[in-house]
């Protein structure tokens, strides 16, 4: 057998082994990230078709940071109390409903209340996703698990806002609600006739650990997760104000950017989890893992401003990028793994949270400092916050070996 095929079928190895569970939650999350096509094209919804400024913008996406922090409560709240199934039903079908009828809002407070609903009913899924995978997952799978479904997603963001343009383009921005609600309700449709609500909770229950530990009083777990939010938040530059230091200190135009963001989703695609399972062959451990992942993120923003070259743009892309794929499966990891302390379902709406929290944060906190200085002085001060949490991560080990003693 030549390289070639060792790598081959190593490659399809690092696919299987998995529940038909598990390919179904891949399948409705993959149906639910492709229909969301309204989300990318908001800002140009809001201010073409609703006349509204761009101050009255940032208000209605603060609203969708606001909606998510609340969902995810709440879906690992009643995550908790009523199964993984009967939240992630319920949030699909009541998400597209409310899908449709944002479409008929018009006015400003409405469309923004109504964001916030819609948020608050979307994101009630996600701690409920996660808990499934805990259920349907061995504690070897998990992080190759959390890695299919991320899979899933960026296969699902990467056509979304491709069948959104076409959509605008044919019928209407008002056309795209309808879509979105449809494929929520799709999805909730696939999850009904693919898995019987009796064997969920069955399975719900039978994954439920004796352990009633709270994850508000579980200082290491709190400390993570203020860790997770400042990776979060300097890696969504990578979204938000990246793409425009492209644009206005390169040059660059809309097509290339375009190939350069589109080079991370291919890479993930392609690499992320054959990459995994190296990494569980070797057996490396964890915290060194997710160190070195966020050394990496730091080292893509270095990139940056020691190399003012567009070949480097290139490298600081594939920095991020390997960044990205070591360390949001590993951290993932981590919370499924702190969650058997005792309620799944406020474990992973904490860990949701903090995603949410860096979302309403790092967009802002980006774009201003580029406003009160420049790109290379908020380069330097992404790369602090990651070097910091490096730090945090050593500090996170050396109080975890002190709950061993």
């Amino acid at each position: 057998m030549n390289a070639i095929d060792r790598a081959f079928r190593f490659y399809i190895n690092s696919f299987s082994g998995f529940s038909r569970e598990i390919w179904l939650l891949t399948l409705i999350t993959f149906v639910n990230r492709a229909g969301t096509m309204v989300v990318p094209f908001m800002s140009l919804y809001l201010t073409k078709d609703m006349g509204l400024t761009l101050e009255e913008v940032g208000w209605i996406m603060s609203c969708f940071g606001a909606g998510s922090v609340v969902g995810s409560w709440l879906g690992g709240k009643l995550t908790d109390k009523l199964g993984f199934y009967d939240v992630m039903v319920g949030a699909l079908v009541t998400s597209g409903l409310a899908f449709i009828g944002l479409g008929y809002l018009r006015d400003f407070w409405a469309f923004g209340i109504g964001v916030f609903a819609l948020m608050t009913l979307s994101d009630a899924f996600r701690p409920a996703m996660f808990v499934a995978i805990r259920s349907y997952a061995t504690p070897e799978q998990r992080t190759r698990a959390v890695t299919l479904i991320r899979l899933a997603i960026n296969l699902g963001f990467s056509m979304g806002p491709a069948i959104g343009g076409f959509i605008i383009a044919t019928w209407s921005y008002g056309a795209l609600f309808w879509v979105d609600a449809l494929t929520c309700i799709g999805a909730a449709g696939i999850l009904l006739v693919g898995l019987a609500r009796k064997q969920a909770q069955q399975d719900n229950n039978a994954a439920r650990t004796e352990a009633n530990g709270s994850p508000y009083r579980d200082v290491p777990y709190l400390f993570f997760l203020i860790t997770v939010a400042l990776i979060s938040i300097a890696f969504l530059q990578y979204f938000s104000s990246v793409p425009l230091f492209y644009s206005e200190v390169h040059g660059l135009s809309e097509e290339y950017i375009g190939l350069l963001l589109g080079a991370n989703g291919l890479l993930i695609f392609l690499i992320e989890m054959p990459l995994i399972k190296y990494c569980e062959d070797r057996r490396y451990g964890i915290h060194g893992i997710m160190r070195f992942s966020v050394l990496l993120i730091a080292a893509s923003f270095v990139v940056l401003n020691l190399v003012p070259t567009v070949a480097f743009l290139w490298v600081g892309m594939a920095l991020m990028t390997v960044g990205e794929m070591l360390n949001f499966p590993f951290m993932n990891r981590f919370a499924y793994d702190r969650a058997d302390r005792g309620k799944p379902g406020a474990y992973m709406a904490l860990f949701t949270i903090s995603w949410s929290v860096a979302h309403i944060i790092g967009h802002t906190l980006g774009l201003n400092l580029i406003a009160w200085f420049d790109y290379t002085a908020t380069w330097w001060v992404f790369t602090g916050i990651l070097v910091a949490a490096v730090g945090m991560l050593y500090v996170l080990e050396g109080m975890l070996k002190k709950e061993v003693l």
